[in-house]
């Protein structure tokens, strides 16, 4: 039998998130006996590169696609394409909005990730300061879905404001940006909700360039986040490993083709990631490892 290949997308090379989920479905693929080729636009988050790089891979025959989407709906045309060629789509990360476009879906529950990364923060500030959200890219359910959960863990504590949001994308620069410009826009900032870990440390550069002291939380708990965990510099960040869910994407994938039953939808648990508890996220990317299928039934929703 012929090796199959697995065409892998994802949004951007700026993010440590999907390089993570990069080698991660390659991790998988070598030890199933399955090829990767990645399709990833040159300017990130971009939908028109996106959906060319769709109709490259169709061009190509791949057995599965392993689809993160740029954007929650302008993809949908370019995944129908997808469809009618006969090639299963196994979404991850963004929620593509059509359950009928993908096999399977794996990610995690963002409301949660945030309600929970905001509860932590919030407590953490006794219950009392102006908060600023850093969203995420626009048009993402990820960035909605944890801007509705920062925002909804502070109607839990009435001493706590949200003074102000700036939506960018998922990238450091764009955090320090935002940053900046809400540090001009907000009189006092006490916490920083980041979506994405790569804003909350653009987001502390900006505020030590200005000398302001505030309690940042992210979302994913990439290295260099836990690194600034464990130095006291981020408070805290959400457990939502781009490797381990492209583990699974790729691994269900795989499953999927050799005739096996695969579920509808993973959710990997929810975990607030602090500094006394940070050791098991102490590791690189290339050291984690790949989630046991075997052990994932409570996972499989």
């Amino acid at each position: 039998m012929a090796r199959p290949t697995i065409a892998v997308f994802t949004k951007n090379r700026l993010n440590p998130a999907y390089h993570a989920a990069r080698l991660g479905a390659d991790r998988v693929a070598a030890r199933m006996g399955a090829a990767t080729v990645h399709y990833v636009p040159q300017q990130p988050d971009n939908v028109g590169e996106q959906r060319a790089l769709v109709d490259a891979a169709l061009a190509a025959r791949p057995a599965a696609f392993v689809f993160v989407p740029v954007h929650g709906t302008h993809m949908d045309a370019a995944v129908q394409k997808i469809r009618a060629a006969g090639v299963p789509v196994f979404n991850l990360i963004n929620r593509l909005r059509n359950a009928d476009d993908y096999v399977t879906f794996v990610g995690a529950d963002d409301h949660e990730l945030a309600s929970r990364t905001g509860a932590f923060l919030y407590a953490a500030m006794g219950g009392h300061g102006d908060v600023v959200i850093l969203e995420g890219t626009p048009g993402t359910i990820s960035s909605r879905e944890r801007t509705r959960g920062f925002s909804d863990a502070a109607q839990g504590f009435t001493g706590i404001r949200i003074a102000g949001a700036r939506a960018v994308m998922f990238l450091y620069e764009e955090g320090k940006r935002a940053m900046q410009a809400l540090l001009a826009e907000v009189p006092r900032i006490d916490g920083v909700a980041a979506t994405n870990d790569s804003m909350a440390l653009g987001a502390l550069e900006a505020l030590a360039a200005a000398g302001v002291t505030a309690k940042v939380v992210g979302i994913n708990a990439i290295p260099d986040a836990v690194g600034a965990i464990k130095t006291g510099r981020l408070l805290a960040s959400a457990d939502f490993d781009a490797f381990k869910i492209s583990c699974l994407a790729t691994e269900a994938a795989l499953r999927h083709l050799r005739g096996e039953s695969v579920p509808k939808q993973i959710l990997l648990p929810v975990q607030v990631v602090h500094a006394e508890n940070c050791a098991p996220w102490d590791r690189s990317i290339e050291a984690r490892e790949c989630p046991d299928w075997d052990t994932l039934e409570g996972l499989h929703l």
